[in-house]
């Protein structure tokens, strides 16, 4: 397992400070909000899979969002009470990198989540058999 400076030492400042210290980047200013290529996304600090690009849709909010991740156990919930209020935080699986909240305010037809996301959280591979 990775120690913080370890982190500090393969990380970018800002993706270390959105992943490791629960840091939030500003809406639409991220790589990703309004990205619509095909493939997966994938968390930056340790590579694995966490949403594939079908499951993407404009939330309106300035973060990319999506209704569910690629596989089940992929990612974390994890309660949130920080800043005054109740949320739940997703984090990778693999790796424990903060990388936004869920909120049920996404699609019905898609079962009604949003995972909001930041984008220093992610990469992206263009790879349409990566699609889920």
């Amino acid at each position: 397992m990775s120690t913080s400076n370890d982190w500090k030492a393969q990380l970018a400042p800002e993706v270390y400070h959105v992943t490791r210290e629960k840091g939030t980047e500003a809406p639409f200013s991220g790589a990703y909000w309004n990205h619509h290529e095909k493939g997966m996304y994938r968390c930056s600090n340790c590579g694995v899979a966490l949403f594939a690009s079908d499951a993407k849709f404009d939330s309106k909010t300035g973060w990319p969002s999506f209704t569910c991740p690629v596989e089940s156990g992929t990612v974390r919930l994890v309660a949130d009470e920080s800043q005054g209020m109740h949320r739940t935080e997703v984090v990778c699986a693999a790796c424990g990198a903060h990388l936004g909240h869920v909120f049920d305010d996404g699609p019905e037809d898609a079962g009604g989540k949003r995972y909001c996301i930041n984008s220093l959280s992610l990469g992206f591979s263009g790879d349409e058999k990566a699609e889920k």
